[in-house]
């Protein structure tokens, strides 16, 4: 498998996902929904085709990023 298939098939379905998606989210909360699926992609793919298992440290890591995720999304 190319190294470049991956992140092109990813990039094939973001351009067209943020022009639709500015029309209601703003630019950081589309860069904040996209960093998340890279993460959730990296955890499966490292898991699964890797064999690497999921460290409590990087857990813990990722929670907080998905704390991070959350108050871009807030809204008082």
């Amino acid at each position: 498998m190319n190294p470049w298939s991956l992140p092109f098939f990813e990039y094939c379905f973001q351009v067209p996902a943020n022009r639709i998606g500015y029309s209601t989210f703003s630019a950081a909360q589309l860069k904040t929904i996209q960093e998340v699926i890279i993460l959730v992609v990296f955890v499966i793919f490292s898991a699964l085709y890797l064999g690497e298992p999921l460290k409590w440290q990087t857990a813990i890591g990722f929670t907080l990023i998905a704390c991070g995720a959350g108050f871009v999304f807030y809204m008082p």
